[in-house]
C-alpha cells in the first residue's frame, strides 16, 4: 500500500498539472516560457536525480530514502498550493521533482526486496497498474478540481494520501539495503553535472523561440550545457562501474537502439500530453474537465491492452513489436497533422488519432520493458532499467522545452492554433518513425528475447 501510494502520487502530480496550466498562467500573468518552466521545474530534477535517488536507497536504506522523498514531496506540494508567486511555485516544483526522484526508484526496490517468486510479480504488476490508473485519472480529476474550485486544490488533495502513505510506510516497510560488497559508489559529481547540463540546455531551448538561436542568453547556456554534458561523459567513463550511468551498458548495440527509441518516442508523446489539453482549453473553449476527459482514452487503452498485447508481442518478436508500435504511433500523429483548419470535432478529428497512438504504445511498451532487461549483462539489469526510465523522463523534459515554438499560437483563434498543433504533430510523427527505424536497424532479436 505504501509503495503504490507513493509512486502513484508522483504520477498524479506529473500529469495533473497539464490541465491546470492555463489557469496557472492566467493567475501569474506569465508567458509561454513560464508555462514551460512550470512543467520542467518538476521534470528536471526527476530526470537528473532518479538514478542517484535509487543508489542512495541502496546505500543508506530504501525505507529511509522513500520516507525522506515522501516528506520532501509532500512539503513541496503544500508549497505549490500556497505559492504567492511564479518564482515560489517553480522552486516548490523543483523540490517536488527531487522528492519524486527518491520515491519512484525506491518504491520498486522495496517491493523487489519484500516479495519473491510469483508474489513479487503480482506486487510489481499491481504497482505498475496503479501508476497507470493514477496517470489516467489525474487529468480528469485535476480538470474537475480546477473547474469546481481552484488549481491550488489540485495540489492540496495530494496531501491527505501522502500523509496516509507516510503512516503506512513507517509501520509496514522493513528496512533494506544492498550488501556492502554489491554497492556501487554514490556518483554525486555525475548527478550534479547531469542536473547542470540539463538545466542549461533547457534554459536555452525555452528562450530560443523569442530571443533567437544566436542571442547571448540562448547561445551561451546552450554551449555551456553541451560542455557540461561532455564533462559528465568523461567523469562517467572514468568512474566505470561506480558511475551513475555506467557507459559499458551502451556497448550493447541493442541497448543503444532501445535508448534511441525511448528518447525519440517519449519526446513525441511528452510534447503531446502538454500541448493537446493546453490547446483545447485556450483555443477551443474546453473546460479543464473536458480537456482531461479528451485525453482519457489514451492511458485507458494503453493500460488495458499493454499486458495482453505484451504476451502476443513475445510470440510476434520483440524487435518487430518495437518497430511496428512506433509506426502506429506515428500514424496517430499524422492524423493530428491533417486536421481541418476550419473546425474541430473531437469524435471525428481527435479521437481517431488518440486511439491509434494508444494502440501503438500498447504494442511496444511491454516488449520495451522486457528488451531493456535482456539487452545487457545480468550485472547491469537494474541499472539498465533505471537508465531507460531516466531517458524517458529526459525526453519529456526536452520536448516541453521546445514547445515555445508553437504554444504562442494557442492564445488566439482556432485556425492558427490548429496550424501550430499540426506542425508539432508532423515533428512528432517524424520522431516516432525515426524511433521505429532505430529499433529495426539496431536491435537484435536474439539478444533482447533472452534466447541467445
Amino acid at each position: 500500500m505504501a509503495t503504490v501510494l507513493g509512486s502513484s502520487l508522483a504520477f498524479i502530480v506529473g500529469s495533473i498539472i497539464n490541465v491546470a496550466l492555463p489557469a496557472m498562467r492566467a493567475e501569474f500573468a506569465t508567458d509561454a516560457a513560464g508555462v514551460q518552466w512550470i512543467v520542467n521545474a518538476y521534470l528536471l530534477p526527476l530526470s537528473a536525480l532518479i538514478l542517484l535517488g535509487g543508489a542512495i536507497g541502496d546505500h543508506y536504506g530504501r525505507k529511509r530514502a522513500f520516507i525522506l522523498g515522501l516528506v520532501a514531496f509532500a512539503a513541496a506540494t503544500l508549497g505549490c498550493a500556497l505559492a504567492p508567486s511564479l518564482e515560489w511555485l517553480l522552486a516548490a516544483r523543483f523540490v517536488q521533482g527531487v522528492g519524486a526522484a527518491f520515491l519512484a526508484p525506491n518504491s520498486l526496490a522495496i517491493l523487489a526486496d519484500a516479495f519473491t517468486g510469483k508474489e513479487r510479480g503480482k506486487a510489481i504488476g499491481t504497482w505498475a497498474a496503479a501508476g497507470a490508473i493514477a496517470g489516467a485519472a489525474a487529468p480528469l480529476l485535476g480538470g474537475f478540481i480546477v473547474d469546481s474550485f481552484d488549481w491550488r486544490w489540485a495540489f492540496a488533495i495530494v496531501l491527505l494520501p501522502a500523509a496516509a502513505c507516510w503512516w503506512v510506510a513507517l509501520r509496514s516497510i522493513a528496512e533494506s539495503r544492498e550488501e556492502e560488497d554489491d554497492r556501487s559508489g554514490l556518483d554525486w559529481l555525475g548527478a550534479g553535472l547531469a542536473t547542470l547540463s540539463l538545466a542549461l540546455m533547457v534554459f536555452a531551448l525555452i528562450n530560443a523561440p523569442e530571443a533567437g538561436w544566436t542571442a547571448p542568453d540562448v547561445l551561451w547556456p546552450g554551449v555551456s550545457g553541451i560542455a557540461a554534458l561532455a564533462v559528465f561523459l568523461v567523469v562517467e567513463r572514468r568512474k566505470g562501474l561506480d558511475a551513475m550511468i555506467p557507459l559499458g551498458i551502451f556497448g550493447s548495440a541493442s541497448f543503444g537502439g532501445i535508448s534511441i527509441l525511448t528518447l525519440l518516442l517519449y519526446a513525441a508523446l511528452g510534447g503531446l500530453m502538454v500541448v493537446l489539453p493546453y490547446m483545447l482549453i485556450n483555443s477551443f473553449g474546453y473546460s479543464a474537465t473536458g480537456a482531461g476527459a479528451a485525453i482519457l482514452p489514451f492511458p485507458l487503452i494503453m493500460g488495458l491492452l499493454s499486458r495482453r498485447i505484451g504476451g502476443l508481442a513475445t510470440k510476434f518478436g520483440l524487435r518487430r513489436a518495437m518497430t511496428l508500435g512506433p509506426l502506429v504511433v506515428g500514424a496517430g500523429f499524422v492524423l493530428f497533422a491533417i486536421l481541418p483548419e476550419a473546425q474541430l470535432d473531437y469524435w471525428r478529428h481527435l479521437l481517431p488519432g488518440i486511439v491509434t497512438m494508444a494502440l501503438g504504445m500498447a504494442l511496444c511498451v511491454a516488449p520495451l520493458t522486457t528488451a531493456v532487461m535482456n539487452a545487457v549483462d545480468a550485472r547491469y539489469t537494474g541499472v539498465a532499467s533505471g537508465v531507460n526510465n531516466a531517458i524517458s523522463r529526459t525526453a519529456g523534459l526536452i520536448a516541453t522545452a521546445l514547445l515555445g515554438f508553437v504554444m504562442t499560437r494557442f492564445d488566439g483563434e482556432a485556425g492558427p492554433a490548429i496550424a501550430g498543433f499540426a506542425a508539432a504533430a508532423w515533428v512528432a510523427a517524424a520522431l516516432a518513425i525515426a524511433s521505429a527505424a532505430a529499433a529495426w536497424l539496431m536491435i537484435d532479436e536474439e539478444a533482447v528475447s533472452g534466447s541467445d
